[in-house]
């Protein structure tokens, strides 16, 4: 294409990750006029497009194209990579709706309707959460691993919740990383160390210096959260419900920074294998390990260790796909992280994978609403509710016996799927992120309604008609 031709091309400013305030002020860059209705993951936006005629930072118009860019670079990172024939959720409909203007706070939500983003004015500066492509390219990740693994969705497990918000960080990382300028400047950043922070290891700068203003320790001293991190794994069970920034909670973006922080060691990995050390290079690593994690959500059992099984259907998937040539990147990566104990990473042999039989070839997305989940029933009296509750337990037959690594030494036992789904119960009440309606509550009960706190989960009436259950709202 010669430079006249390129000129005529229309095109909008756009961030490319993030405003990055206070800290580092990124500057808009044209692209392209993006597409949103393509195939196989189609996005729409609710509000009408605007001109592209240059608008510029803090307008309606540039958080639109900001929004839109974000979304296209998101369809096209995970539309080469998803199995043939996957679709966005039922309720999601034939195309992902964002809307760019929710309301009034610092936060972001998917809850099989659409893409929802809020905005605040603090300290003086209007902080829209669509105005950063992380943050959007985050969400739309909760909605492509709902497509892949519906079942995650009411899972009542720590672990499974933290996949997902891992998946969103990851999701953020892969579409950046999908952008020759950024792999050009994270090169130059990290002098070829992957490992180091750096722009796309940092999620959502600005919205993390908007809740520090509030809450100091609530998030990293400089971004949201970053996937340049040394998180060991601890089951979540045995971990407090909430904790700062810099200390490893149940709750499942805290939790998430294990797998994320797995996931970009693997990336810098694949990296150094690659023949060449440059930009297309790192292109081509971030690729495979997406690749490797579509595979093993797909495949992977939904269990209450659920990480060690996403990690052990990443080696086979490797195994499949590459002949094992990133096997000891994938298995350097879980075990410093300890999602994979020493004991485990040394059972994932070739012949061992073959002898389970990963069946990785013939996985499809989606599945049973419900496959992989047992029904848990339990006394609502000790949780305010007049009612038995029944939590969608993770209790899946395992594939490969491994388990996450013992801070200790060895093996963690994983707990038992009622142990697991009782804890995430009692960790969302406990963070005020479970809605009980008026009717359900008992004279005990402990919900309080002046709270601003988002609910991302609901008591309802069960689909029978007797008792009641736990269901998901949303993942913010």
């Amino acid at each position: 294409m010669t430079v006249q031709q390129q000129a005529t091309i229309p095109t909008v400013l756009v961030y490319e990750d993030d405003p990055g305030f206070p800290l580092q002020v990124n500057m808009p860059v044209p692209h392209p006029v993006p597409q949103l209705d393509t195939q196989p993951l189609p996005m729409a936006i609710a509000e009408a497009a605007p001109q592209p005629d240059g608008a510029g930072p803090g307008t309606e118009a540039f958080r639109y194209w900001v929004a839109a860019d974000a979304l296209s670079r998101t369809s096209q990172a995970w539309g080469p990579l998803v199995p043939e024939g996957t679709q966005w959720h039922p309720m999601v409909g034939r195309a992902l709706t964002s809307h760019l203007d929710a309301g009034n706070d610092l936060n972001a939500f998917y809850d099989r309707e659409g893409l929802w983003f809020f905005r605040r004015t603090v300290a003086g500066v209007t902080v829209a959460a669509c105005e950063s492509s992380e943050v959007v390219e985050h969400e739309a990740g909760h909605a492509i691993l709902d497509a892949l693994r519906p079942q995650l969705f009411n899972a009542a497990s720590a672990e499974t919740a933290a996949l997902h918000e891992a998946f969103g960080d990851i999701s953020a990382l892969t579409t950046s990383l999908g952008l020759e300028s950024l792999r050009i400047a994270v090169l130059a950043e990290t002098q070829g160390d992957l490992e180091l922070t750096s722009r796309v290891s940092r999620m959502a700068e600005q919205l993390g210096w908007a809740i520090r203003q509030g809450h100091p320790n609530a998030v990293d001293r400089d971004c949201l959260r970053n996937l340049s991190n040394s998180f060991f794994y601890r089951d979540p069970v045995q971990l407090p419900p909430n904790a700062p920034a810099n200390t490893l909670s149940s709750e499942s973006h805290s939790f998430s920074r294990v797998f994320s922080g797995a996931f970009l060691k693997i990336v810098a990995g694949i990296f150094r294998q690659q023949d060449l050390q440059d930009q297309a290079g790192l292109a081509r690593a971030a690729e495979i390990a997406a690749q490797l994690l579509v595979d093993a959500t797909v495949a992977a059992p939904v269990v209450s260790a659920y990480y060690a099984q996403v990690a052990g259907h990443m080696i086979a998937a490797d195994q499949r796909r590459n002949g094992g040539t990133y096997g000891q990147s994938l298995r350097s990566a879980f075990i410093r992280h300890g999602i994979l104990s020493l004991e485990a990473a040394a059972s994932m042999t070739e012949p061992e994978m073959a002898r389970r039989g990963a069946g990785m070839a013939e996985a499809m997305p989606g599945g049973g609403a419900d496959e992989g989940l047992m029904a848990v029933t339990v006394h609502g009296a000790p949780y305010g509710v007049t009612q038995p509750v029944t939590l969608s337990a993770p209790a899946a037959e395992r594939r490969f016996g491994i388990a996450g690594s013992d801070p200790a030494g060895g093996s963690v036992r994983p707990a038992d799927p009622e142990r697991v789904a009782t804890s995430y119960l009692e960790d969302l009440l406990r963070r005020d992120r479970v809605h009980v309606p008026e009717e359900h509550r008992s004279d005990a009960a402990f919900v309080d309604d002046n709270s601003s706190r988002l609910k991302t989960h609901e008591i309802v009436r069960s689909e029978t008609g007797e008792g009641l259950t736990l269901v998901r709202r949303c993942f913010d």
